[in-house]
C-alpha cells in the first residue's frame, strides 16, 4: 500500500510520508546520554508523539526504556493515590514485558516482586507512592544496564492532586540519584512545561504549585521543519509519484507559509495530494503540484474546520488576556517587546501562536496571522 500525508496521530515512517527526524532525535539523545530531566513543551499537533516514538527506538540501543501516554490512564486511576500507584507500576511492567523478553536474574526479581505487589486483593492502600518510587529504585539497581522513563501527554493529569505528588516524588527520586538508584533520565512531553502547570490550576489552588518541579533542563532542540527537511519529505514523494514538480520552489513555500509548524506542513501536502489533484481543473498530480495549486491548497486549509484550529479558537476564548494582546497585535500596528514572563505573552508563547523575532513579539507564522485575520474580522 503507498504511503499518504498524515495529519491524524502518530506519524509511522512505513506508512507515511515524513520527515526525517534523525538529527533531531541525536540531539535529544544527548540530554539523555547526559542523564537529564527534562519536558518536550510545544503547542498542539507540533509532532511530539511522533518524535518520541522515533528517540524511543532510537535509545532502546544502549537503555531500557519505559514509554507511557498518561491520557491512557483514566479519571479513576488518579482517585487515590494507591489506585495510582497500582496503574502506574502495572504500566511499567506491561512495557517491560512486551519490549523485552530476558533480564538478568536480579532484576527479574525486582519484576516479579513489583508485580506479586499489585496483584494483591483486595487493592493494597498502604501501596503509596513512596513505595512505589522504593520498588523503581530497587529495579533501576538491578538492572544491567541504564532505565529511561519518557511520559506523553503529561499535562492531561496536571490539575488532580496525585498528579501533583507524583511529581514531586518523581523529582525528588531524581535528585537523590547519586545516594540511590533511579531513573537515567526523565522525559516529559505535554502543551505545558512542567515550569507553566500553573496555567492549569484553578486559583483556590495555587498552593499546588511551587518550587519542587523547577529542575528541569532548558529543552532548545528545534521542533519545526527546515526548507530542507520539507524537501526531503517531498523527494520521497517525488520518487513514488514523478509529478516534475519543483521541489525546492514549493518546499520554499510551504516553510514560508508554515515557518514549519508540522501540522500545517503535513496538512497544506495532504490537500495537494489528496484533494487538489482530483479536481477537475488540475486534472492530476502533476498540476496540483504547483505554485497555483499550493496556493488552493492555503485557501482550503483556512476555510475549513481541523482540530489545530479548532484548539486555538479554543483557547482564545479561555484566556482573554490572550485574545486581547494578539487582537493588539494584529490591528494597532504597535510593536510588542517579546517579554516571555508578561503573562499573555508567556500563553500565546506555550500555544503556538508567536514567536520572538529580534526581540519583537510577531505571530508565529502566516497562516495563522492570515487565520487570525479572518477570526476578528468576521466578528
Amino acid at each position: 500500500m503507498p504511503k499518504v500525508f498524515n495529519t491524524a496521530a502518530i506519524c509511522i515512517p512505513q506508512e507515511h510520508y515524513m520527515v526525517n527526524l534523525d538529527s533531531r532525535v541525536r540531539e535529544i539523545k544527548k540530554l539523555v546520554d547526559a542523564g537529564k530531566y527534562f519536558t518536550i513543551n510545544r503547542a498542539r499537533q507540533y509532532g511530539k508523539t511522533t518524535t518520541l516514538r522515533a528517540l524511543y527506538r532510537n535509545l532502546m540501543k544502549d537503555y531500557y526504556v519505559v514509554s507511557l501516554d498518561f491520557q491512557t490512564f483514566g479519571s479513576a486511576e488518579f482517585e487515590t493515590e494507591s489506585r495510582f500507584a497500582n496503574s502506574f507500576a502495572d504500566s511499567i511492567l506491561e512495557e517491560f514485558e512486551r519490549e523485552y523478553r530476558e533480564f538478568p536474574k536480579k532484576m527479574e526479581e525486582s519484576l516479579e516482586n513489583l508485580r506479586r505487589k499489585i496483584s494483591e486483593r483486595p487493592l493494597n492502600e498502604n501501596f503509596t507512592l513512596r513505595s512505589l518510587f522504593g520498588y523503581l529504585s530497587d529495579l533501576c539497581a538491578s538492572a544491567d544496564k541504564p532505565i529511561v522513563i519518557m511520559i506523553d501527554e503529561v499535562d492531561s493529569a496536571s490539575n488532580n492532586q496525585v498528579f501533583l505528588d507524583f511529581l514531586a516524588q518523581l523529582r525528588a527520586q531524581y535528585i537523590d540519584r547519586d545516594i540511590q538508584p533511579a531513573f537515567k533520565s526523565v522525559i516529559l512531553a505535554g502543551v505545558y512545561d512542567i515550569k507553566n502547570l500553573k496555567r492549569k490550576l484553578r486559583p483556590e489552588e495555587d498552593h499546588k504549585y511551587n518550587s519542587p518541579w523547577n529542575i528541569a533542563a532548558e529543552f532548545t532542540v528545534d521542533m519545526s521543519f527546515s526548507k530542507e527537511e520539507i524537501a526531503g519529505m517531498l523527494d520521497e514523494y517525488e520518487k513514488d509519484y514523478h509529478t516534475g514538480m519543483d521541489v525546492e520552489l514549493l518546499a520554499g513555500l510551504i516553510r514560508e507559509y508554515t515557518s514549519g509548524y508540522p501540522f500545517l506542513v503535513s496538512r497544506i501536502c495532504q490537500l495537494l495530494d489528496e484533494e487538489i489533484s482530483v479536481k477537475k481543473e488540475y486534472g492530476g498530480k502533476k498540476s496540483a503540484w504547483t505554485k497555483k495549486g499550493f496556493l488552493e491548497a492555503v485557501r482550503i486549509l483556512l476555510s475549513e474546520k481541523n482540530m489545530l484550529f479548532e484548539s486555538l479558537r479554543e483557547k482564545l476564548e479561555s484566556y482573554p488576556e490572550l485574545n486581547s494582546m494578539l487582537y493588539s497585535l494584529l490591528f494597532t500596528g504597535k510593536a510588542i517587546v517579546y517579554n516571555y514572563y508578561e503573562t499573555s505573552i508567556n500563553i500565546a508563547t506555550m500555544f503556538g501562536f508567536v514567536k520572538n523575532e529580534n526581540g519583537v513579539l510577531a505571530v508565529s507564522n502566516r497562516i495563522f496571522e492570515t487565520w487570525l485575520y479572518n477570526l476578528y474580522l468576521s466578528s
